[in-house]
């Protein structure tokens, strides 16, 4: 789920501020940013657009390295932000294939890989986004999260949290409600909508 990842960029950027000298809820904030990010592609080419598992951690390495050097806000806020955008590509290739309804394995692409041009295909230890496996580690990364933070932080947390237990639970049923609605809409109207929305219930 984009909450698992935000989730993991939170504690991410929390393990960034106990190791460097700097103080500052914004780099907990670019870890979440950062792990939101690649799924912004969802109405393009998924896990493809902005997913980048080899570069992604290339550049977090050269920003690590440029964060040791000159450790300053910016600097450590940016090298949480590439490792968490990085995290969330390397992530989704543990996880299920691409379509709607990835509880049935019918797809072979997990992650594409722009350093080698090809897919990883998807290694499905966390089945789908949703599935009862995500919101357990969803609900055990916000209970971190929960306890280092306080504030503003923490309303967040929550709000992650329910979000996450809400979708793994009407994860289903939500597949089965956007076919029903898709089988009544026009053709001409299905034929114009992003092949990302519909394309598994043509």
């Amino acid at each position: 789920m984009a909450t698992t990842h935000t989730l993991a960029g939170v504690l991410l950027g929390l393990a960034a501020l106990a190791v460097a000298p700097v103080e500052s809820g914004l780099v907990v904030l670019a870890g979440a940013v950062g792990g939101l990010v690649p799924d912004l592609d969802l109405l393009g080419a998924h896990r493809r657009t902005l997913h980048f598992p080899g570069w992604g951690t290339l550049a977090a390495v050269g920003a690590t390295g440029v964060a040791v050097v000159a450790p300053t806000l910016e600097t450590v806020a940016a090298a949480t932000f590439l490792w968490a955008f990085a995290l969330h590509a390397v992530a989704d290739v543990v996880g299920g294939g691409l379509s709607l309804r990835p509880w049935n394995p019918s797809s072979d692409r997990g992650v594409y890989e722009h350093v080698r041009g090809r897919w990883h295909p998807p290694r499905r230890w966390i089945r789908y986004d949703g599935a009862p496996e995500d919101a357990f580690l969803a609900v055990s990364m916000g209970l971190v999260a929960y306890a280092s933070l306080d504030g503003t932080g923490r309303t967040a947390v929550v709000g992650l949290l329910v979000v996450s237990v809400v979708y793994a639970g009407t994860r289903r049923a939500l597949v089965d409600g956007g076919q029903a609605l898709v089988d009544r809409l026009p053709p001409w109207l299905v034929r114009v909508l992003p092949e990302a929305l519909v394309g598994d219930f043509r």
